[in-house]
């Protein structure tokens, strides 16, 4: 596996998630696996249903047919396959300007005591031509457990599709070349049939329409919160309303409890009832003499 960073050209996709096992056997696509056989035993599936390469901006060169279709001239001579290693060959021979084209993909299985369970994955993939020109990519993000195959939609070299192809360096002729898997699908160890096992796949679980989702979901939460919320603190409010008790204060006669005019006005009412009962005492006395 390579450590080499080139620079300006990320070793992880920016956008790389969790992954996830999600595809069975037996999935249809228009080509049947690519099939090595070494030692006589099935040692490595291989499919895509497009593999196209380009130098710069020439003109792009659909490999496809040549690798897959039913009249396919690949040779896939000087490809093997051990416990720790596996190598897959695929000889074009002269295609358009190039000569003598060979894609190369090497693979390594490797015990990972976390997991508790054997990993594969894409080292490096080379790309010979010219007879004497070659370019390397590394593909370490490509992996999966060594008991399933490994699938993703587009294993490239263009950031569009995440970039899981980078050159080995920044100087490397890998930088002048595209390379674009598309329905890119690979089994290189514990092969036991001529179909695959069941993939583990390159599909993140955040898509952008799934982020999306997920936060109309949380908007539409906090407004139903903020709802509820209101509506219990208005039910309080009535609660409140209801049993709250209206303080009453009691009339008192004696002059020093009560406000200067009801003083006043005590004390006046006290002076005509004091003249009201003097008078008939007066005329009383009057009579009598």
């Amino acid at each position: 596996m390579f450590d080499l960073q080139p620079y300006g050209w990320p070793m992880h996709s920016p956008t790389r998630a969790r992954r996830k096992l999600l595809q069975t056997p037996g999935t249809v696509v228009p080509f049947a696996p690519l099939k090595v056989v070494y030692n006589g035993k099935p040692c490595i599936l291989f499919r895509a249903r497009k593999l196209a390469i380009r130098f710069r901006n020439s003109t792009l060169v659909d490999l496809t047919e040549r690798a897959f279709g039913p009249e396919a001239a690949v040779d896939t001579k000087g490809s093997m396959c051990s416990k720790e290693k596996a190598i897959l060959i695929l000889r074009f021979g002269d295609v358009d300007d190039l000569r003598g084209l060979v894609i190369r993909l090497q693979m390594s299985n490797t015990f990972y005591e976390s997991a508790g369970q054997n990993w594969f994955t894409l080292d490096s993939v080379h790309l010979h031509y010219n007879w004497t020109q070659e370019a390397m990519f590394n593909g370490s993000d490509v992996y999966a457990p060594a008991t399933y195959s490994y699938h993703c939609q587009h294993v490239s070299s263009l950031q569009k599709y995440d970039t899981l192809l980078v050159p080995s360096s920044n100087t490397d002729n890998a930088a002048n070349w595209h390379v674009t898997f598309t329905d890119f699908q690979i089994q290189a160890f514990n092969v036991l049939s001529n179909k695959f096992a069941s993939a583990s796949d390159c599909a993140t679980f955040f898509t952008p329409a799934i982020l999306m989702g997920l936060i109309t979901s949380l908007i539409l939460l906090l407004v139903l919160a903020y709802a509820l919320h209101m509506v219990i603190h208005l039910k309080h409010i009535d609660h409140y309303d209801e049993h709250k008790t209206t303080v009453y204060f009691p009339r008192s006669s004696d002059p020093e409890h009560l406000p200067a005019a009801a003083a006043a006005s005590a004390a006046a009412s006290a002076a005509a009832s004091a003249a009201a009962s003097a008078a008939p005492a007066g005329s009383t006395e009057k009579n009598s003499l």
